[in-house]
């Protein structure tokens, strides 16, 4: 096993150690058949990827467009009937 990345059969054979591991060394990197198929992260890390950063408001407020002169119009398009 080299650091940081384990086999399927590995990872469930020291669970535990995988989950140490995660939260002291930081990802650790599953694979199946040599191709990755999962990683590991920390709770706390996880967490901080995941968080939100404000809303979609906010977002769009701090836009670099805004003021930007550029115009959006709606498509003017006919949609077509289809069967179910």
């Amino acid at each position: 096993m080299s650091a940081g990345m384990w086999t399927v059969a590995e990872a469930k054979a020291k669970f535990s150690q995988l989950m140490e591991e995660a939260h002291t060394r930081g990802p650790q990197t599953i694979t199946r058949n040599g191709r990755v198929t999962a990683v590991v992260v920390a709770a706390e890390e996880w967490e901080r990827k995941v968080k939100r950063h404000g809303n979609l408001a906010e977002f769009l407020l701090a836009s670099p467009l805004r003021n930007s002169g550029v115009k959006i119009g709606a498509l003017r398009v006919r949609l077509r009937k289809t069967e179910l």
